[in-house]
């Protein structure tokens, strides 16, 4: 009987180190198969977000060619940098808006493309020049149309206190004159020295027909000539005492 236990038992421990070394031979196989099976479900690789700084590099780039470009007066280059993102209200170094620049620079069609890509007309530099001031003062009628067109403050003054009409009168700009009196500028406006545009028209011009050209037309769009000077001296009597007798004959027709 007990070796019947015995081999009973001898055969039991056979088997259970059969099964044994048969699941250790299993398991590599069962491992494979569950890498296979989570590799099934992982979803797939987010790729890592752009580099929001790219953008912002990129923008300041073409802001830096677009600067170049109006300095030339590269008209295909400056679009370009605008159509690839650069700041049509950026400023160089010295703080002179771009439109500012081009407009001193004379350069019409570099204004315009800067003022269609949302320009402020209104930007001033460090001695108070806006393209609108500029454009007035030296009779740059296309720019000042643009200008106003896009919304220019017409009552806005520059370094002297004055506003455009009166150099665009000092310079007999007459074309400029009509088109800054049908805007609104104000005819009767004084500057830090104490004078209107028909003051500067009369004191710092030469007294030529432009010059009286220019007093007609102040006259006609409401200049007052009884305005004195800050030290009270009349535009009649200004124009008197320099003896620009066709202004002075203007300035009867407006006079009680």
């Amino acid at each position: 009987m007990r070796r019947t236990a015995d081999c009973w038992q001898a055969g039991s421990m056979t088997e259970i180190r059969l099964r044994r070394s048969a699941w250790h031979a299993l398991l590599p196989s069962l491992a494979l198969g569950a890498v296979l099976l989570l590799g099934s479900c992982t979803p797939a690789a987010t790729p890592p977000p752009a580099d929001s700084g790219q953008g912002s590099a990129g923008a300041h780039d073409q802001t830096a060619a677009l600067q170049t470009a109006v300095d030339s007066g590269n008209l295909a280059a400056a679009q370009a940098a605008i159509a690839s993102g650069a700041d049509a209200n950026a400023r160089f170094a010295d703080q002179t808006p771009l439109l500012v620049r081009a407009v001193k620079n004379e350069d019409t069609s570099m204004a315009a493309v800067l003022v269609k890509a949302g320009a402020d007309v209104n930007a001033k530099d460090p001695i108070q020049d806006s393209a609108f001031l500029y454009a007035g003062a030296e009779g740059l009628d296309e720019i000042l149309e643009l200008a106003i067109a896009h919304g220019a403050d017409v009552a806005c003054t520059n370094r002297y206190g004055g506003t455009a009409l009166i150099p665009a009168a000092e310079h007999g700009h007459t074309e400029t004159i009509k088109i800054l009196l049908e805007a609104g500028v104000p005819v009767d406006h004084i500057n830090n020295l104490g004078w209107t545009a028909l003051h500067e028209a009369i004191v710092l011009g030469d007294g030529g027909p432009r010059q009286v050209e220019a007093v007609r037309l102040l006259l006609a769009g409401g200049a007052d000539p009884g305005i004195p000077d800050d030290n009270g001296v009349s535009p009649r009597d200004l124009a008197k005492q320099r003896g620009y007798e066709d202004m002075v004959k203007a300035l009867d027709e407006y006079l009680p």
